[in-house]
């Protein structure tokens, strides 16, 4: 029988860690070992081969920096990780130990779990080519700390590199005045406007028109346990991928 694969969670008290220590416990081929939240020492993370990271963006990196340290693998799904961030990581996964079973670290770093939301963001990358006006809606539950999510900012990056290779120019905007921001943020020069309201867990639409026509993808998560999937696939790949990933389309084929 094959050993199972050591998942200890960090942020486990929280409404996605909470549900990633149930889907762990329930995984075949996975043991659930430690589970910590805010203020908790983190140790040797019960010697985990993989850490699961759902935490708030100003603690995340550290966070991420012990696992590594450890010779930890990590899974994170906190938001807020901006290519500066990004690149300290880096540096500090060239610099690490290597892991509990001999190969180097890796770390996954994804926007979104949910398969759909990953999907989605593929297409609207292929159509993003297409269309001269896009805009990003994004949908959450008033809980949420950051704005716009991390899905939504991916979403416009890919959609601004896509753009850019198909040589076209900025979205068309006419508006001079918008005192009181009706027209939302722009992430690579992509609008994107966000959402919080009672009721929502994650949702989010990318709106592309051109004469005389419009295309909407829509992805909707009812509940959290549409997220597991993709967390496990995410935990039982990551060892297999070192260094760091940024986003789970590389495991799945669809970068």
């Amino acid at each position: 029988m094959a050993e199972k694969v050591t998942v200890a969670v960090i942020g486990a008290a929280g409404r996605m860690g909470s549900q990633v220590c149930r889907a762990v416990t329930a995984a075949a081929g996975l043991r659930l070992v430690g589970t910590y939240d805010m203020g908790d020492d983190l140790g040797d993370l019960g010697g985990a081969d993989v850490v699961v990271e759902f935490s708030v963006p100003d603690s995340s990196p550290d966070n991420v920096a012990h696992c590594v340290a450890q010779g930890a693998h990590v899974v994170v799904g906190t938001t807020g990780w901006t290519p500066g961030r990004l690149a300290i990581l880096e540096a500090q996964l060239a610099a690490a130990p290597s892991s509990h079973r001999g190969t180097a670290v890796g770390v996954l770093v994804a926007p979104n779990f949910a398969i759909g939301a990953i999907l989605m963001m593929s297409f609207a990358q292929q159509a993003a080519r297409f269309y001269e006006s896009v805009e990003i809606i994004e949908l959450h539950h008033p809980a949420k700390v950051d704005a716009p999510s991390g899905t939504a900012s991916r979403t416009a990056r890919l959609i601004a590199e896509a753009r850019a290779d198909a040589g076209l120019g900025q979205v068309p905007d006419a508006t001079t005045s918008d005192p009181d921001g009706a027209r939302g943020a722009r992430v690579d020069g992509i609008p994107v406007h966000s959402v919080r309201l009672r009721g929502l867990v994650a949702h989010q639409e990318v709106l592309f028109g051109g004469e005389g026509e419009m295309l909407t993808l829509r992805q909707d998560s009812f509940d959290r346990s549409s997220f597991m999937p993709g967390v496990l696939e995410g935990v039982r790949r990551v060892g297999a991928h070192p260094g760091l990933t940024v986003g789970l389309e590389h495991y799945l084929g669809l970068a």
